[in-house]
């Protein structure tokens, strides 16, 4: 295990310890991080009763919640409705799953067109049908980045999701349509359950992702107008670049990073629970079989 473990000790941890350590440091650009100055947590203090990053935490929070609760709730829904076979149903899955394709920088430029003021094609329908025009990356700036968003990355959801359900087992679902079952409640009682684990760390993993999304907000509104869609990777980025507070910056990764990691054990203690409970449903009906 040597080279494996020598390997990720290099790739890994170093960089995670660097940025650790650099967060307790009075850090700019121009200094070796040894010749920084000691600040013990005065970096995480300060970004506590900074209105700024506070204000990045709820715009971050509420974005990346929203997202994957509408990407969820599409993708498995389309799933659900594509898992049979209809001519031409391959076709229509390739179409669904090239969003996802596209480089986040081309999605981003391609919406804020589309959102535009006067030329976008958004408001050109509003023009046309006699309504007036609406200032999309204005006063509903934060609302059309989560729009574009959920058109990117709900086909992720979408594709897992599939895969999860052509992966079922069929003689679950023959029995419960013997049984009776309505498609509704094969879906609720079977599917769904069925389907959990896979589901959890697809949410699981889009969380983290939208929580770190960078290029499509950083070209469509570059986080503005003020801090309306300035989300905290953006505020670590600028906080380093423009600011050059790189100590600071660390602070702000490690708050990130503290975020995601409960989030993932929160995650995963569930699936844990989900996975104890099964298992003890099924040794009481071995019980009671016997």
């Amino acid at each position: 295990m040597a080279p494996a473990a020598i390997i990720m000790l290099i790739a890994l941890f170093y960089p995670l310890v660097y940025m650790v350590y650099g967060s307790f440091r009075d850090w700019d650009p121009s200094q070796r991080l040894s010749e920084t100055d000691f600040v013990g947590l005065a970096n995480y203090v300060k970004l506590l009763s900074d209105e700024a990053f506070i204000e990045s935490l709820t715009v971050t929070l509420t974005f990346a919640f929203v997202v994957v609760f509408f990407e969820m709730l599409i993708g498995v829904g389309l799933a659900l409705l594509l898992d049979r076979n209809l001519r031409g149903m391959s076709l229509l899955r390739t179409l669904f799953i090239l969003p996802m394709m596209i480089a986040p920088v081309v999605v981003g430029l391609m919406w804020r067109f589309m959102y535009h003021q006067t030329d976008g094609i958004f408001n050109r329908w509003l023009t046309d049908l006699g309504l007036d025009r609406v200032d999309w990356l204005g006063q509903h700036a934060l609302t059309s980045v989560i729009i574009a968003d959920i058109w990117q990355w709900t086909p992720f959801i979408f594709i897992l999701s599939l895969a999860a359900l052509q992966s079922l087992p069929r003689s679950a679902l023959e029995a419960a349509r013997i049984d009776g079952a309505t498609g509704w409640q094969q879906i609720i009682h079977i599917k769904l359950p069925l389907m959990a684990p896979v589901l959890i760390v697809t949410m699981l993993l889009r969380l983290i992702d939208a929580f770190k999304v960078l290029e499509v907000i950083l070209v469509m509104t570059e986080g503005g107008p003020g801090l309306s869609t300035e989300i905290l990777a953006l505020r670590i980025a600028r906080t380093a670049q423009e600011f050059r507070e790189l100590g600071e910056a660390a602070a702000m990764s490690n708050y990130l990073l503290l975020l995601l990691m409960v989030l993932t054990l929160a995650m995963f203690g569930f699936t844990r629970w989900q996975e104890a409970r099964a298992q003890k449903l099924k040794m009481l009906q071995r019980e009671e079989e016997g």
